[in-house]
């Protein structure tokens, strides 16, 4: 199959197939005579893993270990294990960090009941250089 089937076939741009490719996510595939890439199921596969990984926000230097890995049918998992509890772990900081901002922005939402920017609390809080942008309501 041709790229474009394998981009439609695996939800992926042609662009993002051929970066991957440059990369050694995917290995270089056959070309036909009329110098057209040709695509097997075993790239289809690949890229739906790939794929799957990506929306997982696996980076791709784990993505690497880990089709590395696929490609290892007797390796054992552990270390797919933890590269996943790592990004779990990375998932869990995020939605922390997500926590706090959307708390922040809250307080400054809640903050300012003033009608010009002269009087703004928010922008007072915002331009003020010693703190945080914690509302000082």
């Amino acid at each position: 199959m041709r790229i474009n089937e394998l981009a439609e076939r695996t939800g992926m741009a042609s662009k993002t197939i051929r970066y991957y490719e440059d990369i050694g996510l995917l290995p270089k595939p056959h070309r036909s005579p009329n110098g057209y890439r040709d695509y097997g199921e075993s790239d289809v596969e690949r890229m739906v893993f790939i794929r799957r990984c990506r929306e997982l926000q696996i980076p791709l230097d784990e993505l690497k270990v880990l089709v590395r890995l696929q490609m290892d049918k007797q390796a054992p998992c552990s270390e797919i294990d933890q590269i996943i509890r790592d990004q779990l772990e990375k998932i869990r900081s995020t939605i922390q960090e997500l926590m706090r901002l959307e708390e922040s922005l809250n307080e400054l939402a809640q903050c300012c009941r003033y009608d010009t920017v002269s009087e703004c609390r928010i922008v007072r809080t915002l331009t003020d250089c010693g703190k945080q942008a914690k509302p000082d309501c």
